[in-house]
């Protein structure tokens, strides 16, 4: 299957399986989203991924994060620049998430990083989703 927008379509099965109160879901491998897990992971949003071959392509798996009570961890998860219309942030313009409790995950020339790690190392991009 041919897909346009690989990101949407990893943050949407991540989206469907919280709802659902799945432990882990399966994505198709890509390096990009190997990064985003990464970002996922070092901010504690979801507890770990594991890279696995099945069939002719790699896939992904994504272990989800509960609190203690079953409660989400991810509340939202929003893809912001999209195919269609791409959004660019310099590392002054990045904003913070719901005042700090969120993140915004970017594609830099540095890799894929948290708008935290960003705000850091004085660095801007494409901003690919927030979370929270």
């Amino acid at each position: 299957m041919n897909m346009t927008d690989s990101i949407a379509d990893m943050l949407t099965r991540i989206r469907n399986a919280t709802r659902k109160s799945d432990e882990k879901v399966l994505v198709p491998w890509a390096r990009l989203k190997v990064a985003v897990a990464e970002v996922l992971k070092r901010e504690g949003y979801i507890t770990d991924f594991k890279e696995v071959e099945a069939g002719p392509q790699k896939q992904l798996w994504i272990y989800l994060k509960y609190g203690r009570d079953g409660e989400q961890v991810i509340q939202r998860i929003i893809r912001v620049s999209k195919p269609g219309r791409r959004v660019y942030r310099g590392a002054k313009e990045i904003d913070k998430v719901m005042d700090g409790l969120g993140i915004a995950i970017l594609s830099t020339p540095k890799g894929v990083l948290s708008d935290r790690e960003c705000r850091k190392n004085n660095v801007g991009g494409e901003l690919l989703c927030t979370v929270w």
